[in-house]
């Protein structure tokens, strides 16, 4: 094989594989993008079996949709069974996607006896455009 063939082979594999991390995100309008915070109570004798079917569940979401930009699980420090979950999809047709998914419906079914109270709350974000600078922050 020429040497310039071995080049350009070479050249073509490793810019093909620089897209490689950009594969699952999506452009976003922000006047479009839905923000939520779940707020749910949990039974306290059902907090680990919760936890480990919403880490899961949101784990699945961010990685295999590209309209999940976030799923971010949370709990109070002096109240573990009181998660909130913040929620960001590119849009609503995402976020009714993301309700009709195999893992998001095993979630829905598997902790609905878990759940105390849910209280799921639409908000609006101030600076949308800050959203790709702070995620772009944190690595692996």
């Amino acid at each position: 094989m020429k040497k310039s063939n071995l080049i350009t082979i070479l050249i073509v594999l490793l810019l093909g594989s620089c897209n490689k991390s950009d594969i699952n995100k999506t452009t976003v309008d922000h006047d479009s993008m839905m923000v939520r915070i779940a707020e749910i109570e949990i039974e306290p004798e059902s907090l680990d079996g919760y936890l480990t079917i919403l880490k899961e569940e949101a784990e699945a979401s961010v990685r295999l949709e590209p309209g999940v930009i976030c799923i971010y699980p949370m709990y109070q420090n002096d109240n573990p069974n009181q998660i909130r979950l913040l929620e960001i999809y590119a849009n609503k047709e995402a976020y009714q996607s993301h309700l009709q998914t195999p893992y998001f419906k095993h979630y829905k079914t598997a902790t609905l006896p878990m759940v105390k109270s849910l209280r799921l709350i639409d908000m609006t974000a101030i600076d949308p455009e800050t959203m790709s600078q702070i995620f772009s922050k944190i690595s692996h």
